[in-house]
């Protein structure tokens, strides 16, 4: 079977007015748009357009072992509109999700509160690929050795973050000294980091500079906004990826893209938001190994045809960029079809009669619907992962 889905987008204050709205050729609605979710987790499942008024999470249910549907997804599909910095954030592993979801039910944590941290009991690796010419990022904490090259052209204003950073246990104690950050013991530390960096010119660092300067006026006095300085700063081009394993932290800053993760909604914020920061849990989940940005690279499986394959069973993803051919692809499981541009045509084996989408439409095809035949354009399709 292939179920066309619907959504409306989610509001969040770093939402952008128009690049969903752009997406979908349509008129802006005036609010912050932040996200579209395609998939069943119960805080915002999409809708199936057949005609049932059914949310996707019933709907899966109802139909679970038809055509091989499963009762639930173990993906969750998203469109992502930035226009200005999500939050310090790393998500949990499995067990770390387990164990809290478990800990804060046994404490009489209400599910919707918004101080919850775990709304569900799943890990939450992740993976985005852009859509927009240019996605901005900060993802994983920076080498350290480049670190101190940066601290060192804030000159005396950075200079106790910079002897910490010096010290020779401070790679074991990195996910310490973020801690100490943004727990507010250290705000003399932020305030003068923040103000050599907002006076500081570099050839090598500009972007990042830049960047600080942008986030110190959002966020006046923030902490995240040093930590975001210990980072490394991306710019994908359309169709690159970055792949977010659990503890690794990021903060997306600005750009359109296609997003699937695991189906969880738990985040651990450490700054940059208005929304519940818990510093301890954060630091808890934290991987504070350093490195470069863990960018993903696609695997051609056929002209037109490429596959995101994170090392994680919970998905993956195919491009499929087809605008003058039909494109036979095969799929692993349940999956969800989203078209990103042109007239996307979608017939399945059982299915010939192909339902077409527009740029911001998506479609549920049943395991037996495979190989998909797609054509008229670009389209992206999650599907459960090795």
């Amino acid at each position: 079977m292939l179920a066309p889905l619907s959504n409306t987008p989610r509001d969040s204050a770093w939402g952008s007015p128009t690049l969903l709205a752009e997406l979908e050729g349509r008129e802006p609605s005036g609010a912050p748009e932040a996200e579209v979710w395609f998939g069943d987790h119960p805080s915002s499942p999409a809708q199936v357009q057949d005609g049932s008024g059914r949310a996707l999470d019933a709907w899966l249910v109802e139909h679970a072992a038809e055509a091989g549907v499963p009762a639930r997804l173990p993906f969750l599909l998203k469109l992502l509109a930035a226009a200005s910095t999500l939050s310090i954030q790393a998500h949990p592993s499995k067990a770390q999700a387990e164990a809290g979801f478990a800990r804060e039910d046994a404490a009489g944590v209400a599910r919707d509160a918004p101080a919850r941290n775990y709304h569900d009991d799943n890990h939450k690796p992740e993976m985005i690929v852009a859509l927009s010419d240019r996605f901005e990022a900060l993802s994983a904490l920076r080498d350290l050795d480049a670190t101190r090259d940066l601290l060192a052209e804030l000159g005396e204003g950075a200079a106790t973050l910079r002897d910490r950073l010096s010290a020779p246990d401070a790679a074991a104690d990195l996910g310490e000294t973020i801690g100490w950050l943004l727990s507010g013991d250290a705000q003399r530390v932020v305030d003068d980091v923040i103000a050599a960096a907002s006076a500081a010119s570099s050839v090598r660092f500009g972007a990042e500079l830049a960047l600080t300067r942008r986030l110190a006026t959002e966020y006046p006095g923030d902490a995240g906004v040093v930590v975001a300085l210990l980072m490394n700063l991306v710019t994908l081009r359309r169709g690159e990826a970055i792949f977010v394993p659990a503890g690794v932290l990021h903060a997306y800053q600005s750009g359109l893209g296609v997003e699937i993760m695991a189906a969880s909604d738990n985040v651990l914020r450490g700054g940059l938001t208005p929304k519940n920061i818990d510093v301890d849990e954060l630091v808890a989940v934290l991987d504070a190994s350093t490195g470069p940005a863990p960018l993903l690279q696609p695997e051609a499986l056929a002209a037109g045809v490429s596959r995101y394959a994170p090392p994680v069973p919970d998905f993956a993803l195919v491009r499929v960029e087809a605008p003058d051919h039909i494109a036979d692809v095969q799929t692993s499981g349940v999956a969800i079809v989203l078209a990103t541009s042109g007239e996307v045509s979608v017939g399945g084996a059982r299915t010939t009669d192909a339902v077409i989408l527009r740029p911001g439409q998506a479609l549920l095809a049943s395991p037996d619907e495979s190989p998909l035949r797609i054509g008229g354009g670009e389209a992206f399709i999650a599907e459960p992962g090795a």
